[in-house]
């Protein structure tokens, strides 16, 4: 594994990251049912294999350089290898309080699976404990089977969705965890 370096990102790393595709592969799926009976919502996800593997590609703007994004980050962590950047995570944490959310998080595609994404996320509640947050909340697509396979490793708990929530109007998992 490769060492990897995290700090606060600055604008000379903006090209960089903008280059950091947002796209995976997946061959599984996050499934709801829901159902409406007698009063009752009914709302299950089941882990689905997918028949074969599915590219996912962000859609709209690149995170980075959306306005309304990229005011809404308290911080953006930049990950780096022999000094290049090589991933990111953005922190937002104007949606609950003392609650920070992560609302993107990428690794460059030829150093994935090596923890950089890991570090990205403990660095990511570091940072939320020294600002006085106590919980971290990670969303993602319902196909996002290594994100969330990442979120349940780092001891993340499923804790809500909502549906249409990007702009595909794919489903969004949240996890959430206690820091403290």
């Amino acid at each position: 594994m490769p060492e990897v370096n995290i700090r606060p990102a600055v604008v000379s790393d903006l090209p960089y990251l903008v280059k950091i595709e947002h796209v995976y592969q997946s061959h599984y799926v996050w499934q709801m049912d829901r159902t409406i009976a007698d009063g009752q919502i009914s709302v299950q996800f089941r882990l689905t294999r997918l028949p074969r593997p599915v590219r996912v590609e962000h859609t709209g703007s690149h995170p980075l350089l959306d306005e309304e994004n990229w005011s809404r980050n308290q911080a953006v962590l930049v990950s780096t290898v022999e000094q290049e950047p090589v991933g990111y995570i953005s922190l937002s944490g104007q949606f609950a309080p003392k609650t920070l959310w992560v609302t993107d998080c990428a690794v460059r595609q030829d150093v994935r699976r090596n923890g950089i994404g890991t570090s990205l996320v403990l660095a990511a509640q570091e940072w939320g404990l020294e600002h006085g947050y106590r919980r971290v909340i990670l969303e993602m697509q319902s196909k996002n089977h290594p994100a969330i396979l990442l979120a349940r490793k780092l001891g993340y708990e499923f804790c809500g969705y909502n549906d249409h929530y990007f702009a595909n109007q794919d489903i969004a998992l949240f996890f959430s965890k206690t820091i403290r």
